[in-house]
């Protein structure tokens, strides 16, 4: 292993663990030196005990592939990403910033509509996007939150800095395995935590639970919280039904919950129903209530956004909190900062470019090869191209996309995105990778420390995302210098 580190070569790119200089940062210094004194032999034992772990612990998720549903086991890298505390502080500020504007932001669109009537973000941006849920017009949901668990998506440049790659509002994914990747670091590297003072992240179950208990509108000891699932079949059901145990709470799918005359939401129980305060939904605005949105959804509960609207149950993420989740309405979130928090934003977000304006979609389309493009709701990282790693013909493509339909599509810079040594093929090379914190509001506002890392196992790739090939890291934020 002494052999391999020492040809580690981070390139033109941050590195998070060793200097371009080719020296351990001074927070990984411990973590470096340990892998550096493995054996491969040791290494390879280790990362087969990590599988054993993830087989014994049962983490899955689910790949939809030529029309099947396959469950694999989840990939994951043993070497932890790590940040120091100081960074990770002017993080979380900048987070809880966002998610308080973004939170004013759709309960204003619902509302007052004051910064589309201002001219801040364009009236039909918003009010025309299919994210806009009308049936959700002059709602305002306790403590004006609407994005009760919010998903941002964080890169960090050549610069070593922090920036906001998107904003996740519907119903963001991936906390479950940020939670299970510290447990399977902690099977398999033991030692490392004796030496480090690492901030916990088994506790965001029972934040969620004091989040979600807060929005109950009866005032009850504890209140009755279910998580409502699509079924075993949704890619994030391991999520699901992980996060409904962690927090003492009901997995229930649609047909176990009914609305009643009194315009309440009921779970049928052995003992007859039982009134449900709070619903942690995973299904998508559409098929939430096919009186309010699709007919045909058999996924729902209807009259659940009657119970709703009526404040006789919580919804989180609140319905029509998507508004706020596209990648044309992100571009405006630093504006949504100043004009309702009086406030600079403290993390920045990447230069975005959008088609919808003509001097934007010029730039663009003379661009195509230096620039990343993608469709305004889209995830996962479908639909989008990265310009330089694009053939001729795809850019064509793109091309006809855009003029097509330029309200659809935003354009970014191509970053140099960080990367952090892993362990593949019996050699650790850097890989790039991005960070999904999670931050909670409800009566009050919180930030996981750290958040989920997610790595582009192929080299020179910057496709992250696990249904496209990427792995995961335990990521640490732990006190000491950069």
């Amino acid at each position: 292993m002494k052999n391999t580190w020492k040809t580690y070569d981070t390139g033109p790119f941050y590195d998070e663990l060793v200097t371009a200089a080719g020296k351990p940062r001074v927070a990984a210094r411990r973590a470096v030196n340990l892998f550096k004194d493995l054996s491969v032999e040791e290494m390879s034992a280790r990362r087969s005990a990590a599988e054993m772990a993830i087989l014994d612990m049962g983490i899955s998720f689910t790949v939809y592939s030529e029309g099947e549903n396959i469950d694999r086991a989840w990939p994951f890298d043993m070497i932890p990403r790590i940040i120091t505390a100081k960074d990770w502080a002017r993080v979380s500020r900048g987070l809880a910033q966002r998610t308080r504007a973004l939170n004013a932001f759709i309960d204003d669109v619902y509302n007052r509509q004051k910064i589309l009537k201002d001219g801040i973000v364009p009236a039909e941006t918003v009010l025309e996007s299919g994210n806009y849920k009308e049936q959700c017009a002059g709602m305002s949901p306790r403590y004006g939150a609407w994005a009760h668990i919010c998903g941002t998506d964080l890169v960090r440049d050549k610069d070593g800095k922090f920036y906001v790659l998107e904003d996740n509002l519907r119903v963001p994914s991936g906390v479950s395995y940020m939670l299970e990747n510290r447990e399977i670091t902690k099977r398999v590297l033991p030692e490392l935590f004796e030496n480090y003072s690492i901030q916990p992240v088994d506790d965001y179950p029972s934040r969620l639970y004091s989040t979600l208990a807060s929005l109950s509108p009866r005032e009850r000891r504890r209140p009755c919280i279910v998580v409502l699932t699509p079924g075993i079949y949704n890619s994030a059901y391991f999520e699901h039904s992980f996060l409904a145990r962690g927090m003492g709470a009901e997995l229930v799918e649609g047909s176990d919950l009914f609305v009643d005359d009194d315009d309440c939401l009921y779970m049928r129980t052995v003992d007859g129903p039982e009134r449900v305060d709070v619903v942690y939904r995973r299904i998508d605005d559409d098929f939430l209530d096919p009186e309010a949105f699709r007919e045909d959804s058999i996924l729902g509960v209807p009259g659940i956004m009657r119970a709703w609207k009526a404040r006789n149950v919580a919804i989180a993420n609140a319905p029509g909190a998507g508004v706020a989740d596209d990648k044309v309405v992100y571009a405006f979130v630093p504006d949504m900062i100043r004009y309702y928090l009086k406030e600079e934003p403290a993390i920045d977000s990447v230069k975005t470019y959008l088609c919808m304006k003509e001097k934007d979609r010029e730039y663009v389309l003379e661009n195509l090869d230096k620039l990343v493009v993608k469709p305004a709701n889209e995830s996962g990282g479908y639909g989008m191209m990265v310009g330089p790693h694009a053939s001729k013909t795809q850019r064509a493509k793109f091309a006809k996309l855009i003029e097509k339909n330029p309200r659809n599509y935003i354009a970014q810079p191509t970053l140099s995105l960080s990367t952090a040594p892993t362990y593949i093929d019996d050699k650790v090379e850097p890989r790039h990778l991005d960070l999904r914190p999670f931050i909670l509001s409800g009566r009050d506002t919180w930030v996981t420390p750290g958040g989920l890392t997610r790595v582009a196992m192929v080299k020179g790739s910057l496709v992250v995302n696990s249904s496209q090939g990427g792995g995961s890291k335990d990521t640490w934020i732990v006190e000491g210098s950069k």
